[in-house]
């Protein structure tokens, strides 16, 4: 299995069974393991993930296992039942296939990224841009109105993409 599979079919209340951990609350909150004199749950337990908000500690079945047993991540990934592959015995295409595979990700990741930004920043023009048409027109005209419910919709647009990340 790949870590994404294992992410997939593993969820952090498995892996706090599986340490031998209380379950969490109704509220799906647990005492922090990770740092001592909580005396009230401050680590909420959420299906793929954790947060404690009294220490900061964050991350998902593997990180936890890395930060609980204090092992490595490649450790972590073969105690959740993940496999590595055998690429001794790999031929030639497929180690080629695999690098080709990787390459075309990582540049579709960057694609995206550098796309966010240039929207983001397309986004801040067109705020600017409405902000100066609120204040030159009268207020509660058709026209200010407008400028200023696309200024709005622009301004949620542009925090959430900032908050996506």
């Amino acid at each position: 299995m790949t870590s994404e599979e294992i992410k997939e079919s593993v969820s952090i209340r498995e892996v706090l069974q599986r340490c031998g951990l209380p379950a969490p609350n109704r509220a799906g909150f647990i005492q922090c393991p990770f740092h001592k004199g909580d005396r009230t749950p401050s680590m909420k337990i959420y299906q793929k993930d954790y947060h404690c908000f009294a220490c900061g500690a964050n991350g998902d079945v593997f990180t936890f296992l890395q930060d609980y047993e204090g092992i490595s991540f490649r450790e972590a990934f073969l105690e959740l039942g993940g496999e590595y592959p055998d690429r001794e015995n790999e031929s030639w295409f497929t180690r080629q296939r695999r690098r080709y595979e990787l390459q075309k990700r990582r540049e579709k990741a960057a694609r995206k990224v550098r796309e966010e930004e240039e929207e983001k920043e397309a986004l801040r023009q067109e705020t600017k841009l409405l902000w100066i048409c609120v204040r030159l027109f009268e207020p509660l005209s058709d026209a200010w109105c407008e400028c200023y419910n696309r200024f709005q919709l622009a301004e949620y647009r542009l925090e959430y993409l900032n908050e996506k990340r």
